[in-house]
């Protein structure tokens, strides 16, 4: 469980929020339900969130191309052992309905392909790898 404030419309909220990909044991508390949210004191001002942490060394191998955000894979545009230039569409995500393509940072040949469509990514992770 973790406690969160929001702010809607104006007004702040105090919130316990349970955490779904948490160990078990962080998890075993019961549920909040949404009325037993309390308003919080306006007076304070709400602190900035926290800088995001880097991207899973997972895409740090040399020529993987990194997610740009967490989604699912649509299509994958491109071959094994095809050769590439730098900005060619090599596949695209989708996130909330709208569908972000992914370019080739450089030129290069696809080594491998560590995606399938329908998979789901998180921001960072290795999609393919050129080389």
């Amino acid at each position: 469980m973790k406690k969160l404030r929001i702010t809607v419309d104006g007004k702040t909220f105090d919130v316990t929020v349970e955490m779904l990909d948490a160990p078990a044991a962080a998890t075993a508390a019961a549920p909040v339900s949404v009325a037993s949210v309390a308003p919080a004191a306006v007076s304070a001002p709400v602190a900035p969130a926290p800088a995001r942490p880097a991207a899973p060394a997972a895409a740090a191998t040399a020529g993987a191309v990194p997610s740009p955000l967490a989604g699912k894979v649509v299509s994958i545009d491109v071959k094994i052992g095809q050769s590439v230039a730098e900005g060619t569409q090599l596949l695209t995500l989708e996130a909330m309905k709208m569908n972000t393509f992914v370019y080739a940072p450089k030129a290069g040949t696809v080594a491998a392909v560590h995606v399938n469509p329908g998979d789901a990514v998180e921001e960072g992770a290795a999609l393919l790898t050129l080389s």
